[in-house]
């Protein structure tokens, strides 16, 4: 069986009175993403480690921030289409590990719950999910609460 690996990063500028969405949950929290979309750092890290194992570049090439229709943006459903297109080339998931680097606010309460609209919007079992929280224990910009950083690493098999 053919397996291939893809690797996604996302970072966002953080500012008081946006939104805070990460893996689709919307989080209360002071400051949020600034973004053409709906600045999910977490399923734009995802996408693009999707795309990329199946040589699919990436996705401002598949959803560009300069299309208007892209603006506000549901980013489950971008991570939907986005593994759609992997699916037409023949692939299907083996399993994705993601990691979110925020300083606050903590977001441990709500993984179970990112992982569940992931699993549902690809269409994929929870146990194929893996999500995790790092701070950077006050260090660069996402120490000093500017912005926020999420990497994804995801192994893809020819169907």
């Amino acid at each position: 069986m053919q397996i291939r690996t893809g690797f996604g990063y996302d970072v966002h500028k953080l500012a008081e009175g946006e939104s805070l969405i990460l893996g689709g949950v919307k989080i209360n929290h002071s400051k949020g993403t600034v973004a053409h979309s709906d600045g999910d750092v977490l399923l734009h890290a995802i996408s693009d480690a999707l795309l990329g194992a199946a040589a699919l570049k990436d996705i401002g090439t598949h959803f560009p921030d300069n299309d208007e229709t892209y603006k506000d943006a549901d980013s489950l459903k971008l991570l939907a289409k986005s593994y759609e297109l992997v699916k037409q080339k023949g692939y299907q998931l083996g399993n994705l590990d993601a990691t979110i680097a925020l300083q606050q606010p903590k977001i441990k309460p709500f993984i179970d719950q990112m992982c569940s609209y992931i699993s549902k919007a690809l269409g994929e079992p929870i146990e194929k999910i893996s999500v995790k929280a790092t701070t950077t224990e006050k260090l660069g910009f996402v120490g000093k609460e500017e912005g926020i950083e999420a990497y994804a690493s995801v192994l893809i098999e020819a169907i």
